[in-house]
């Protein structure tokens, strides 16, 4: 293996590496979707962060977090401008920063703690990649319930490598990927091996990665569902009057009335006002469902007890709501401002933006329709590891995934969306029903296939027998044990590292050994 510790790269060259990489990981998302550039970017940051001391391995993490997040999210600034957009990415970027220091020791710490082969090819990746899924898992819960948009494993929704989300979850998808990339650079550097020996061992681990098959999924029976994309003015800046969106949706859904259906699925947010306290639209929504003899499940807002909640409703011919679920995990900033009197002095025009807030919900996100389980998921609902654990428990066959992605417009944050829809879909061996009111809209399969699918911005609806899960995969029986393993071993190990050391850093200046 190698015999210096120093910097393969100077700092100026690290920090362009560092700039550069952000827009290359963007480049593996949606909808460029050029999912190997994922690898290239986590590459490059490894690169640059390996032998760099921690005053240079934050500010490396801190750029390179900078400039992937201001790509990754500039939908957040379409119509708030660039405060909440550079805010939001310059927060995560922090988050990187701190995750570079701690990659940063672990190169150079444990190299030292175990200096043989076993310790630099085998340890060393090993727990850089855990300490790369321990920065995602923090940023995914802190501050506020956390931001778990970005993590590397969204990115390949649709690459040979999604399969594994029904092994290891997202956050184990994120850990394995981290893991072949560290290993390959690992490899790069042990110039003391034999270039062959190198190049056995690099395609063994990308084939031993590639060869896993992909978890069956069998289903029992189907349910027939109706998804209903409406199209109207549902954004938040819309100047629209009210009960225009519903309008929108009764329209689109009159096409289909002679349809038959066991499930009709409407947007979040889009069954408005409140059917539960406005006879007009609890009429509208009775005699669809007379009509159809279907199941409603909508989106609405609703008051209760003086509280505003993000709600998905069960809707039934003359019940009424039947079961609701309102959203756990509402968005901050975005449909409620956490700490209202410390921020507002930063930004009171923005903040005043924000007139109610949501609370959140305590009820379970499992809808029982006919003896049909169905999981309930509202918006950024799909990035929580923890409500999807949550649903299985409770017993989901499908997953009903409502969203409004109107405040995004034409930008990639829909696409981005769907391809963590995608992913859960494959991780819990469940189909899924992705619903917006203006899209991407899809019918996805238990193993990521798209069952049907409707144009974006544009009306439509999608009907399609949907296959009901029975398996359990092993991403959700370990559920969130995954994600704590892998991030605990970056953790354990690099701590034992620290005091395991017992060489000094090796003499860049003594002259290498002859290559075999």
């Amino acid at each position: 293996m190698t015999r210096t510790s120093r910097a393969p790269l100077p700092l100026w060259l690290a920090v362009v590496v560092a700039v550069a990489a952000g827009p290359v990981l963007d480049a593996g998302f949606p909808d460029k979707d050029w999912w190997p550039l994922t690898f290239v970017g986590i590459g490059m940051v490894l690169l640059a962060l390996r032998g760099r001391r921690a005053g240079s391995a934050f500010l490396i993490g801190w750029l390179a977090g900078e400039s992937f997040y201001l790509v990754h999210v500039a939908w957040t600034a379409l119509y708030l401008g660039p405060i909440p957009w550079v805010a939001l990415a310059t927060l995560e970027a922090l988050f990187w920063g701190v995750g570079g220091i701690l990659i940063t020791l672990a190169y150079r710490w444990v190299p030292r703690a175990w200096p043989g082969l076993w310790g630099r090819a085998g340890l060393l990746p090993v727990i850089v990649a855990g300490l790369w899924v321990l920065r995602e898992y923090v940023t995914g819960n802190w501050p506020y319930g956390g931001f778990s948009w970005g993590r590397v494993a969204e990115s390949q929704s649709e690459s040979p490598f999604a399969p594994l989300a029904a092994w290891l979850g997202i956050s184990g998808l994120s850990f394995v990927m981290v893991w072949l990339v560290a290993l390959l650079v690992e490899l790069a550097f042990a110039i003391d091996l034999r270039a062959v020996s190198r190049g056995v061992l690099a395609i063994g681990a990308v084939a031993l990665v590639l060869v896993i098959p992909a978890w069956p999924t069998p289903t029992h029976g189907t349910t027939r569902i109706a998804a209903v994309q409406g199209n109207g003015p549902a954004g938040y800046f819309d100047d629209a009057p009210e009960g225009a969106v519903l309008d929108s949706q009764v329209a689109e859904t009159l096409k289909i009335a002679h349809e038959k259906a066991d499930i009709v699925v409407w947007p979040e947010g889009v069954a408005q006002p409140d059917p539960t306290r406005d006879p007009s639209s609890a009429a509208i929504l009775d005699a669809l469902s007379r009509s159809m003899d279907a199941t409603f499940v909508v989106g609405t807002i609703t008051y209760r007890d003086g509280k505003y909640f993000n709600t998905s409703l069960q809707w039934e011919a003359g019940k009424g709501a039947v079961d609701y679920y309102d959203k756990k995990h509402p968005i901050p900033f975005g449909e409620y401002v956490p700490d209202r009197a410390f921020w507002r002095p930063f930004a009171p025009d923005l903040i005043d933006l924000i007139g109610r807030d949501y609370t959140p919900g305590t009820r379970d996100n499992v809808f029982d329709i006919d003896g049909v389980r169905a999981g309930i998921s509202i918006c950024f609902d799909i990035v929580d590891d923890q409500l999807l654990t949550d649903m299985m428990k409770g017993g989901a066959q499908v997953i009903l995934a409502q969203t409004n992605n109107a405040d995004f417009g034409q930008t990639d944050e829909n696409q981005q969306q769907l391809a963590i829809a995608r992913l859960r879909a494959i991780e819990s061996g469940r189909a899924l029903v992705n619903i917006s009111t203006v899209g991407s809209s899809q019918i996805i399969a238990p193993d990521g296939r798209t069952i049907s699918e409707i144009p974006p911005f544009t009306p439509g609806h999608m009907i399609a027998d949907v296959p009901l899960g029975t398996t359990t995969t092993p991403a959700t029986l370990l559920s969130r044990g995954i994600e704590f393993l892998v991030a605990g071993l970056g953790l354990f190990g690099l701590l034992i590292a620290a005091g395991a050391r017992r060489n000094p850093a090796p003499d860049g200046r003594r002259p290498l050994p002859p290559m075999r």
